[in-house]
């Protein structure tokens, strides 16, 4: 299956991410992970409904208006809001719940998160999961 385009104006779409966030997290399966926050990376990259995209033609501007657009800042806030919301076993569940809660704009048709955790080991900078999820 071929991946799908995250930013094209054909399909009018437009790519709004978040990079490299850094945040301490309550994740692991392991006993004294359940009791020590650590250092997780996540990044966020969306496929947006881009209203100023017009196929094949000339791409016009949209309004200069917060509310046509897909607020990063707000996104930054929700992701913290479900880091800091109560221990998570797997990475993956994390990032599968990130993903939904960006699938609850409906401006947002495609979601990839990636989650690391930083600090597990001493010969790697990070290890953890990235995942895709559509519009249904």
């Amino acid at each position: 299956m071929d991946r799908p385009r995250i930013a094209d104006a054909n399909l009018g779409l437009r790519h709004v991410f978040l990079r490299d966030m850094v945040l301490s997290a309550s994740i692991g399966i392991y006993a004294h992970e359940h009791t020590t926050p650590q250092r997780i990376r996540i990044n966020v990259d969306l496929g947006v409904t881009d209203d100023g995209a017009l196929p094949m033609s000339r791409a016009s501007v949209g309004r200069d208006e917060l509310a046509r657009v897909v607020d990063y800042e707000a996104l930054a806030i929700n992701v913290r809001r479900i880091c800091a919301s109560g221990h998570v076993n797997l990475v993956e569940t994390l990032a599968e719940r990130l993903a939904e809660a960006a699938l609850e704009d409906e401006r947002v048709i495609y979601a990839r998160i990636t989650v690391e955790k930083l600090d597990i080991f001493a010969d790697a900078a990070s290890a953890g999961v990235a995942v895709e999820r559509r519009r249904r």
